[in-house]
């Protein structure tokens, strides 16, 4: 493994789960309307599933990007390939385990992943709220909450899975502000994740603000997103390019400190070119080709956990990989 500064706002590595089982949730179709029925040969989905997740590593990998691949042969969990709804990490060695709506996605929680970055990262603190699904209390980690970690903001749709309560209790644990809203799309839908609807990077945003319900809120977001002297360009996505997963992007650090902006090839045609000469001042665009992923109503972003840990100093990389996990190079 390389050696991985912390980063701010653009991790330089990331945790992702290669599944051989692969089909959308059923359990989790009835509030995300970018979700697709299955259709077709079972095993086919999966096999196309497995590839994706393998090609998207490597590049990641040859661009720089530190990744932990972990293989997942089970078959009930169909939404594991998106881990970062039930970890995430935090400056100052802080690891957060999340609640989760659907109870067939509670079982993607995986000890031998805790342990790996126990082992390869300083690791203080990790905090687990799984047990308020008891409660029928949730909040599914970045899916739910889209982390200003320089102006320290968690920016949340409003939804079933993002309690309020749970919300106020993570932000006042790991010293954000919260911002909650309302957001539909345009047939009226509650956004069930608000990481499909806003990309937050080190120098631009890229946001459905017109999804955003209420005008003053909308506006209030916009300001706060762009900073106090204007430092970050906010640029607006329209509903479509929602729905083709523009939001659903993560900006990473690459080779020599190189700033990535990964999202799907779909997410990436739908960009217009005054929106790619934006990004472009500050990052180099990353297109992966996940469409079987995408039909699981989530896309790149959902894809990635990113690891915002300092690095342990190198040892016998052997001695370090948890069973079930691999380290692309």
């Amino acid at each position: 493994m390389k050696e991985v500064s912390m980063p701010v706002q653009a991790p330089g590595a990331v945790v992702m789960i290669r599944p051989h089982r692969f089909t959308p949730n059923p359990d989790t179709a009835a509030d995300n309307a970018f979700q697709v029925p299955a259709t077709g040969d079972p095993e086919e989905l999966a096999r196309s599933a497995y590839l994706e997740v393998t090609r998207a590593a490597e590049v990641l990998e040859s661009a720089g990007v530190t990744v932990h691949l972990f293989d997942d042969e089970d078959a009930t969990r169909p939404d594991s390939v998106f881990p970062n709804n039930w970890f995430s990490t935090h400056a100052g060695g802080r690891v957060a385990l999340y609640p989760m709506y659907a109870a067939s996605r509670r079982t993607e929680r995986r000890p031998d992943i805790v342990e790996m970055l126990k082992s390869q990262y300083r690791v203080q603190d990790v905090i687990d709220y799984s047990g308020l699904e008891y409660d029928n209390i949730f909040l599914e980690g970045t899916g739910a909450m889209v982390l200003d970690h320089l102006s320290r903001i968690a920016y949340t749709a409003r939804s079933r899975r993002a309690d309020p309560v749970m919300l106020e209790r993570f932000c006042t644990a790991f010293g954000y502000e919260p911002m909650a809203f309302d957001a539909v799309d345009p047939s009226g839908t509650p956004v069930y994740h608000t990481n499909v609807l806003m990309c937050i990077a080190s120098g631009f945003v890229l946001i459905g603000l017109s999804m955003i319900t209420d005008p003053a809120r909308r506006a209030e977001v916009a300001e706060r997103l762009a900073g106090r002297r204007g430092t970050r360009a906010v640029l607006e996505l329209s509903p479509q390019q929602i729905h083709d997963f523009a939001g659903n992007a993560i900006e990473l650090e690459g080779h020599e400190g190189r700033r990535l902006l990964a999202l799907s090839t779909r997410a990436a045609a739908s960009l217009t070119d005054e929106q790619r000469d934006v990004i472009e001042q500050t990052c180099t665009l990353l297109p992966l080709d996940v469409p079987t992923i995408e039909l699981a109503g989530g896309s790149v972003r959902c894809m990635l956990a990113g690891i915002h840990l300092d690095s342990r100093p190198q040892v016998d990389s052997a001695s370090m990989v948890a069973p079930g996990a691999a380290t692309v190079r």
